[in-house]
């Protein structure tokens, strides 16, 4: 059966939603089922009147019978008189809460928080990436836990073995933007200054604001010989820093899944984290050390435990490439949400 996908911007944005998306798009497609691509502003979650408006127009537009999915940056976000308008039912995808996002104003956070509520009232149906943003949907948000299914993101596995760099590489891949703790990272590796390493972050600027304190903070700590921001890079690059890595850290204040991580585990690489959202799901304790969140220090003592003791990193990297063996793969992905489409169409 037919379907429509409501996306905001450029699918090919290079973040871990947008590949979801994308993939799942490319996915559905795959198997013969005819998807049409709604391509909304740029904008969204803070769209212009006119982003606002053409997304509205777009989604009231799809047929009665034609179940479309929402992609969650739209879904929060637009004006809940506007989505009652839309008569196909809804399939409102969610990576995370918007209102969970980081950096946002208390009068934000409430808009947030209220307009997504009413707006899964609306939903025939919700897809979440983990069981995490399922049990934050069903508590918080009062969606009964029958209209929700969990597709978590697929993850292709290494192209190629291991080569691990000289001296060991701490690897981190995340946009630059709050939500992500860069700066924590940063905080954490001058504490750890005395030993050998280097560090790279892959990822493109959110927030260019953001970003140039980041570039300030390295340059004040005195980071700039060792931890490069590499920015975002091809594909294969990306595969061949995984598979140079010696630690995977990335120092998140929140994820609703964390594709990052799961693309370390199928490496086979040890794990540096914060305790926060849905990491502890996607990290098991058998594959590196999680932290709480905002303590640079105890960041830096995780960091310090891994690339000094061989044998505890060796431990760690066994537990992340068998948790690895255990990720779906993107068709299993396809099949949760090919299944919601096919019952909603047969009602």
């Amino acid at each position: 059966m037919p379907a429509a996908f409501a996306i905001p911007g450029d699918i090919a944005t290079v973040t871990g939603g947008f590949i979801y998306e994308r993939r799942l798009l490319e996915g559905l497609r795959a198997e013969g089922r005819e998807v049409a691509h709604l391509r909304l502003g740029a904008g969204f979650p803070e769209p212009t009147p006119a982003e606002m408006a053409d997304a509205v127009a777009q989604m009231a537009a799809v047929a009665p019978d034609v179940p479309l999915i929402v992609d969650g940056l739209v879904f929060g976000a637009v004006e809940t008189a506007g989505l009652s308008t839309v008569r196909a039912p809804v399939v409102a995808m969610i990576h995370h809460p918007l209102a969970l996002e980081a950096g946002l104003d208390a009068a934000r956070r409430r808009l947030l928080f209220a307009r997504e509520r009413d707006n899964l009232a609306l939903a025939a149906h919700v897809v979440v990436n983990s069981a995490h943003t399922a049990e934050v949907l069903v508590r918080d948000y009062g969606v009964p836990p029958v209209r929700i299914s969990q597709a978590p993101p697929g993850v292709d596995r290494p192209d190629g073995p291991a080569v691990p760099s000289v001296p060991p590489l701490v690897l981190s891949v995340g946009i630059r933007h709050p939500r992500k703790g860069h700066d924590v990272l940063l905080q954490a590796l001058v504490r750890i200054g005395d030993l050998d390493w280097q560090a790279v972050v892959v990822g493109s600027d959110y927030h260019a604001g953001h970003a140039a304190e980041l570039d300030a903070l390295r340059r004040a700590l005195g980071l700039e010989a060792r931890v490069q921001f590499a920015g975002l890079v091809p594909e294969a690059e990306l595969g061949r820093l995984y598979r140079a890595a010696t630690v995977f850290a990335l120092a998140s204040r929140y994820e609703g899944y964390g594709m990052a991580f799961a693309e370390a585990l199928v490496h086979g690489l040890p794990v540096v984290a914060c305790r926060a959202g849905a990491v502890p799901d996607t990290v098991p304790e058998t594959a590196g050390l999680l932290v709480p969140p905002e303590d640079p220090g105890a960041f830096a003592a995780a960091l310090r435990a891994l690339i000094e003791d061989e044998g505890r990193r060796a431990t760690f990297a066994r537990g992340a490439a068998q948790a690895g063996a255990r990720l779906p793969h993107w068709s299993d992905t396809v099949a949760v949400m090919s299944a919601v489409l096919d019952r909603l169409a047969a009602r």
